[in-house]
């Protein structure tokens, strides 16, 4: 895929990074993009046979040390990998991929022991395992301290119980990167994140979810049942958990910005192509002015919306706290987003409501981003308390 057009690219990314786009872009159009509706039909795509193919890529350790497997690169390439993302035709597999690299890895990255890194982040970074992140639970989405999991320590184990829900690649996941609760203390130093094999005696998977969108992800439901962790499969300290996955959350909702951004502009040309074949009254829909002006309306958001993620990759390279800002992104991108894709089906009139369109693809897929890595309404309470309102 040809980058965007403008000058952003010109100013932001070397032929070292159009190199790695190149290749992400190669892969997503020969191994990804011939094969997503079959897929999407399924409602699970191949992730144990498509990650190992990218790791052997370097597709799925950007920025992780060369010590584990990772390329050892900047922000600026994880950026470039993530927006190829969205050239992907099933946003569902953008979140997939995007879970292994941006949101079950980092914390182990981060906070892990060497053994941890060597076990199971080399793992994920070469595609010889999936993994997916385990904190959602029935009565505990966004309020992440209203969580029961608990894992109580014995001897080297702990021993877990409760559930899980919600969770991306969770069918497939060989390990779940868990947050439960190991104290009954009150505050946020009460929990702690744990590496669980999905292999252990009792995990399960209680069901495959049936979703509205983001079909070809597999979502699933997780049961545990006096599950012995061993103990060197805590992530850094007891109790402090929370705190490491507060952290990674800010991974996690930044890897979904630059791949929107590409996506929309996918859509609204994918628009604009069809208005230009559309024909009504006599004259191809695209001669409307309205139309005209609300094709480039929404690509001046997404213009204003791709620089503040440019922003949010210099303050991240400069070591800068990108809070506030990947908040704001988040929040802007749920908005426009479903505003842009629900406006571009209805310029596809009656085709844009059949299933078999791409669009009609795109707008199953779009509802889901004011949802997950927080709601809208989570990013604006964030922002309040972060502006010290």
């Amino acid at each position: 895929m040809k980058p965007h057009p403008g000058g952003s690219n010109q100013i932001y990314f070397t032929k070292d990074h159009d190199m790695v786009r190149r290749a992400v872009a190669d892969f997503v159009n020969k191994e990804i993009n011939p094969y997503v509706d079959e897929w999407e039909e399924k409602g699970e795509a191949p992730l144990k046979k498509l990650f190992k193919k990218m790791g052997e890529l370097g597709f799925l350790g950007i920025r992780y040390d060369p010590q584990y497997g990772g390329q050892g690169l900047d922000y600026w390439y994880e950026t470039v990998m993530l927006e190829e993302l969205g050239h992907i035709k099933a946003l569902g597999l953008s979140v997939a991929i995007s879970v292994q690299t941006n949101m079950a890895t980092p914390a182990i990255d981060e906070f892990g022991s060497d053994y941890l890194k060597d076990k199971y982040l080399r793992a994920a970074i070469a595609g010889e395992m999936v993994s997916a992140i385990a904190v959602t639970e029935p009565d505990a989405g966004s309020d992440v301290a209203a969580l029961k999991s608990r894992a109580v320590r014995d001897g080297d184990h702990y021993v877990l119980n409760g559930s899980k829900i919600y969770i991306t690649n969770g069918v497939q996941a060989d390990f779940y990167t868990l947050l439960a609760r190991t104290s009954d203390d009150p505050g946020y130093h009460s929990f702690s994140l744990f590496v669980v094999p999905s292999g252990l005696p009792g995990v399960s998977v209680g069901r495959k979810l049936d979703k509205l969108g983001a079909r070809i992800s597999d979502t699933a439901e997780l049961f545990f049942d006096n599950v012995r962790i061993p103990a060197e499969n805590l992530i850094g300290k007891e109790g402090e958990g929370f705190i490491y996955q507060m952290q990674q959350f800010q991974h996690e909702r930044f890897s979904l910005l630059p791949y929107i951004c590409i996506a929309a502009r996918d859509i609204i040309e994918m628009t604009a192509d069809y208005a230009k074949k559309r024909t009504v009254f006599g004259k191809p829909l695209i001669k409307k002015q309205a139309v005209q002006h609300k094709l480039v309306e929404w690509l001046t958001e997404i213009e204003c919306l791709q620089q503040l993620v440019y922003h949010i990759v210099r303050l991240k390279t400069e070591g800068i706290d990108a809070s506030k800002e990947i908040s704001m992104a988040k929040l802007k991108a749920g908005e426009k987003f479903q505003e842009i894709v629900a406006g571009c089906l209805r310029l596809h009139g009656g085709m844009g409501f059949m299933s078999e369109a791409l669009i009609s693809r795109y707008y199953r897929d779009c509802c889901g981003l004011s949802i997950g890595g927080g709601a809208d309404e989570v990013m604006k309470n964030v922002i309040a308390k972060l502006q010290g309102y």
